[in-house]
């Protein structure tokens, strides 16, 4: 009987996990400057606060989704002549983005969108998969 898990052992963990840290590095940074900026100008962030509850859900989400298509963004422009994407490519970098955001959460930066819960995995697998729609 073959063993399923053993395909495992030939994904190219290193490239993503490259990818993944390259894509959070970048999504970081953006967050902390987006953190900057709301200190920097309250009277627009007094203005945002009493739709802040309804808008905060969707924002998260957008950011999920936004961080799981620049993964996919950056292995496509700088590792397509490395490895070939597949599915099991796309699938095997959920975990490696879900490691490093879970990573990041603990860094003491200012965070608005970063950290890792359920609704910001089911964004980034989304993000992932709709960039991707192609290799499937």
């Amino acid at each position: 009987m073959r063993n399923p898990l053993q395909r495992l052992k030939y994904l190219p963990w290193l490239i993503l996990l490259q990818v993944a840290a390259i894509a959070t590095a970048i999504a970081t940074v953006l967050d902390a400057l987006f953190v900057l900026g709301l200190g920097l100008a309250p009277v627009l962030f007094n203005g945002l606060a009493p739709v802040m509850p309804l808008l905060f859900p969707l924002l998260l989400f957008a950011a999920a989704v936004g961080m799981g298509a620049l993964a996919v963004f950056i292995l496509e422009r700088f590792y397509t002549r490395q490895l070939l994407i597949t599915t099991s490519v796309l699938w095997a970098l959920v975990p490696c983005l879900a490691l490093l955001l879970g990573l990041v959460s603990l860094l003491p930066v200012p965070k608005f969108f970063m950290g890792m819960d359920y609704v910001r995995l089911v964004g980034v697998i989304l993000g992932i998969f709709w960039r991707g729609r192609r290799y499937r």
